[in-house]
């Protein structure tokens, strides 16, 4: 076993968790953590409902730097509201410029790159801002202005937390698309966004191989008629540039002035897009506002991971979602905190290679998703037990719910039954976390995520709108005004889309999250811990990335020898769930290798890698009402062999016989031709 960085700290190796001596399976802090953590007293939660918009203010005061207070804490108009009006702030400036005078030489990001033999980064705060104000600068030069969108196509790199807090710096907006979607994913959003700047780079590491983009993204800049390309030269691969349009990074920098000072943002400014996936149509570009947003997030940065002086936080999430904006940068540098950020794949060379990055780095919270976990599992657990993880003081999960079995593996092998678990619910939309047991609090319940954050409006609603009772199960909401002040501003361009998708299904004043939950008898403080189930819409969860079905629908509907198609999520051991593509074919047309290949083929083009089919079941009908909408749910019952539900509701059930047939359902449901 190795040594970790941190054996020496006073923290290593304690026990931070103790087993209800009466409920098997629910752990609560120990004196030692309460006393170390930052909220350890449960009343917080009633403070928090007698008023929770003054909760929240107090909270953003205390932790966020203003240039100017607010005139007004919150305007509920519903379902449109805003927090903080009349104030101003910058997020670069929160994150940077405020920790100069006692954290100029602390450590503010550790960037692990994936080749071994490559040596790591380490940036203090002194060095961020420096580059910060450069890049922001380079932006000015290249005519790039306050609220102008700049899209980015970037890894975890350095170059990307640099470019994100100098878009900050001058107030543009920046959207972020993750690296496994493809270019045309990253002309969708710059066409919807307006957007004539890329930044992206030349390749980055993964799993051994350079993975190479700015060579394939050259025809999209062409068709979008891009001004402006920046490239950060990671792999030194000559990639194709364009004179009068691409430069490289390191190039605008040289020319840069070295001070930019930082654009006095309202509150309700818009701070970034970030586009996440539907049920129907393309992609939603989420606004996130400046200051509240910001607040937010060092809010719960602090409460949830209880982050202190000397820690340092590593999440292995993208930047390219929501876990990769807040926890992964705004969140730990609002706080003055030290993080890792790692370039690679998380079993490359080796499984055990986050185990040894906790251990050399002396790594004290570690937030991933349950795909990791059961993949790093899976190798076995020699893999961890091989490395001295004592400095873990706190683990935590998201993206997806935990099973049971996943959350005591990770609890055992990777904390050592030592350390809390908050198991994070939360989504693009909702900006942060707002939904976990807190670590000085608890309870820490496998599978349960826990208690509304304080002040948050969380509840579970039946399909006629009224509260579940303790025990049962129904659709996950929060009820008007108790929002976060992080949550959504709207869909970009689209306030009906707003309104249609989050605040119709019961109404203007409560958000509807599209997925579902059961009410745990069990509470904290009067507050009910609920277990979050997954989507109850056509929304896929592969591997903790949310997937629209009619993405992928989009792209297997243009191979021409397919009449139609739907997507659903199959269960998959390691990711959760995959998609499953079920394709009518054209008359005359059989199925084959080579259609399999096709559709798995347009989608990795269309919408990414991510995105990738596992199985194509090829049938002649799908279920329909009679209007014609296809009825996925039933689908999803024939890959899940779970209960179907009522067939008559289907304008054609006979067809489900044959999709049963296909995918060898063994469910409970009688289906008459098949089972019955």
């Amino acid at each position: 076993m190795g040594k970790n960085a941190a054996r020496f700290s006073e923290d290593y190796g304690k026990q931070w968790v103790k087993e209800d001596p009466e409920k098997e399976g629910v752990y609560w802090p120990t004196e030692e953590m309460k006393k170390k953590a930052h909220i350890n007293n449960k009343e917080i939660y009633k403070e928090a409902r007698e008023d929770p918009h003054e909760f929240w203010a107090k909270q953003a005061k205390k932790e966020y730097d203003w240039f100017e207070d607010w005139d007004e804490t919150m305007e509920w108009e519903p379902p449109f509201f805003n927090w903080f009006l009349g104030s101003k702030t910058n997020l670069a400036y929160n994150c940077l410029d405020r920790h100069l005078e006692d954290k100029r030489n602390k450590a503010a990001i550790i960037w692990e790159p994936e080749p071994l033999d490559e040596e790591k980064r380490v940036l203090t705060y002194q060095e961020l801002y420096n580059l910060t104000n450069k890049f922001a600068n380079a932006l000015k030069d290249l005519g790039i202005e306050e609220n102008e969108p700049v899209t980015f196509w970037m890894p975890m790199v350095p170059e990307t937390a640099v470019a994100a807090l100098a878009c900050q710096r001058i107030g543009a907006w920046h959207s972020i698309v993750f690296t496994a979607f493809s270019p045309n994913a990253v002309k969708q959003r710059m066409e919807d966004a307006g957007s004539k700047t890329l930044i992206t780079i030349d390749g980055f590491y993964r799993r051994g191989k350079v993975i190479e983009l700015k060579s394939q993204i050259g025809d999209v800049l062409e068709e979008v008629d891009a001004e402006n390309c920046i490239v950060v030269n990671r792999a030194g691969t000559d990639a194709p540039m364009k004179e009068g349009r691409d430069v490289y990074f390191d190039e605008v920098m040289k020319e840069a002035d070295s001070y930019c000072k930082p654009v006095e943002k309202e509150a309700e400014d818009t701070g970034f897009l970030l586009y996440t996936s539907g049920t129907t149509g393309k992609p939603k570009g989420i606004k996130h506002s400046c200051g509240a947003y910001g607040a937010q997030a060092a809010v719960t940065m602090k409460w949830i991971f209880d982050i202190h002086e000397n820690d340092v936080f590593f999440t292995s999430a993208d930047i390219g979602w929501i876990t990769g904006h807040s926890y992964a940068l705004y969140g730990p540098l609002s706080l003055g905190a030290t993080e890792i950020w790692y370039e690679g794949s998380p079993d490359y060379p080796d499984p055990d290679r986050l185990w040894k990055i906790i251990e050399e780095n002396g790594v004290t919270q570690f937030y991933t998703a349950p795909t990791a976990i059961r993949a790093l599992r899976q190798k076995g657990d020699e893999w961890v037990e091989k490395h001295d993880l004592g400095s873990l003081r706190l683990l935590g999960s998201v993206g997806e719910p935990i099973d049971h079995d996943t959350w005591m593996w990770f609890f055992e092998k990777v904390g050592g039954g030592r350390c809390p678990i908050v198991d994070t619910y939360w989504q693009t939309e909702t900006g942060g976390i707002l939904l976990t047991s807190l670590p000085g609090i608890g309870p820490f319940v496998p599978g349960v995520a826990g208690p509304a954050m304080p002040g948050i409006g969380y509840d579970i609603l039946d399909a006629t709108g009224e509260p579940v009772e303790p025990g049962e199960s129904g659709e996950i909401v929060i009820k008007g005004p108790n929002f976060g002040p992080g949550m959504l501003r709207g869909v970009y361009k689209n306030p009906d889309r707003y309104e249609e998708t989050y605040f119709s299904e019961f109404g203007p004043e409560v958000y509807f999250s599209g997925d579902g939950g059961v009410k745990r008898e069990m509470e904290i403080a009067g507050q009910n811990l609920l277990e979050i189930t997954g989507r109850i819409d056509d929304v896929l969860e592969v591997a903790g990335h949310r997937l629209g079905s009619a993405e992928i629908e989009d792209a297997v509907d243009r191979i021409d020898e397919i009449v139609e198609a739907a997507v659903v999520g199959e269960p998959h051991d390691v990711k959760g769930e995959v998609p499953a593509v079920f394709a009518i074919l054209q008359e005359g047309v059989e199925p084959s290798e080579e259609l399999e290949k096709q559709i798995v083929n347009v989608v990795r083009e269309e919408v990414g890698p991510v995105a990738t089919p596992h199985v194509a079941y090829f049938v002649s009908n799908l279920p329909k009402t009679e209007s014609g909408k296809i009825i996925r749910r039933f689908l999803k019952g024939l890959v899940r062999d779970t209960e179907l539900g009522d067939m008559t509701t289907a304008s054609n059930p006979e067809c489900l016989a044959e999709i049963a047939e296909k995918t060898g359902y063994d469910g409970p449901q009688e289906i008459p031709g098949y089972n019955a």
